[in-house]
């Protein structure tokens, strides 16, 4: 299978390293050093238990074009991202007629085309959070996308070194809920490469268990500096998770989705996960752009759109989104250092 990988970072080294050592055909789309990095040595991967193994066949290109047409295309970029990508990740289409390369769309958050073939009265509806203007809907024809959910922790060291912190289960579903010959292929492919691909049925219930999650955690820490553990051990903070979700699981249910889990399960699970910064945390340490549209600003656009109130969730967002704003404005980034 010729796969392309768009964004070499940590997720998009560990699946494609595996996959490339699997046998796959691999190809990064990579810039500045880790492009040279992946060209010069291969990537290297560090396994969970430590094992060391670099796959030697694979290739980066900067421009898609350079790429050519792909039977699956992993969007393993932030979701703020995608629409950068546009119009130059058609070239990894090809000229073939109608929807052929699948695009897996392996990113955090409520995705652009939550309500594409989903029966009921919002059918079709486009998500301004996720996709201003509509221009990421109009660029990749909605046939082509196969929904993900990335449950594996992974951070890119060096350019084209990847070490696995936890985690090897990618969960795969198509928009409709059928179990279509491309899905297959597509976990047939990452199963060989020692993954789990477990192809479900309701992807979109996939997506918002792991979104309960992130809507609450991800802007709490940014805003408190605190790891899920500190975050889940605090009562007000741990009681202010609960009511974010207690909030964003009356929009998912008025969305029709069945959580499978508790509340309180899934806030265990996160305690569980132990003294671990989240993504959002991070980029603000790092002064990058936060994932507050995906992760908060859709669940918010979902609420106005069934008619659910989401007032916590309303407030935690405008504390973030401010945040961001002055982080973009100083071209800073903040962190707690030791006195």
């Amino acid at each position: 299978m010729k796969i392309a990988v768009v964004g070499a970072g940590a997720i998009g080294g560990y699946l494609g390293a595996r996959l490339a050592l699997a046998g796959e055909d691999v190809t990064f789309i990579a810039r500045n050093r880790n492009l040279e990095a992946i060209n010069a040595r291969g990537f290297k991967l560090i396994e969970e238990d430590g094992r060391e193994r670099t796959a030697t066949d694979v290739r980066a290109v900067q421009r898609m074009a350079d790429a050519g047409a792909q039977d699956a295309v992993l969007l393993t970029v932030k979701a703020h991202q995608v629409a950068d990508l546009l119009p130059d990740l058609r070239a990894l289409f090809g000229p073939q007629t109608g929807p052929h390369t699948a695009v897996v769309t392996m990113i955090n958050g409520v995705p652009w085309w939550y309500f594409h073939k989903l029966a009921g009265p919002y059918e079709g509806r486009p998500l301004e959070s996720v996709d201003p203007g509509g221009r990421i809907a109009a660029a990749i024809e909605p046939e082509r996308v196969i929904g993900a959910v990335v449950y594996p922790a992974a951070e890119l060291v060096e350019p084209g070194v990847v070490r696995v912190i936890e985690g090897n289960r990618f969960t795969l579903g198509e928009p409709d809920g059928t179990r279509s010959a491309r899905v297959e292929a597509l976990a047939q492919a990452l199963m060989k490469a020692g993954f789990k691909a477990p192809v479900s049925k309701d992807i979109r219930g996939e997506i918002w268990v792991k979104l309960w999650g992130n809507l609450s955690f991800n802007p709490i820490s940014a805003l408190t500096h605190a790891t899920l553990q500190d975050i889940c051990r605090f009562a007000p903070t741990r009681a202010l998770a609960a009511a974010m979700m207690a909030e964003a699981q009356a929009v998912g249910q008025a969305l029709g989705v069945a959580f499978k889990v508790s509340l309180e399960q899934r806030i265990a699970g996160a305690e569980a996960v132990g003294a671990h910064k989240t993504s959002m945390l991070q980029d603000v340490e790092h002064g990058r752009a936060l994932e507050l549209q995906a992760l908060v600003g859709a669940v918010l656009e979902l609420g106005r759109i069934t008619g659910v109130a989401t007032p916590t969730i309303e407030a935690v967002h405008a504390m973030a989104a401010l945040l961001q704003q002055t982080l973009a404005a100083q071209h800073g980034r903040l962190r707690i250092e030791p006195a």
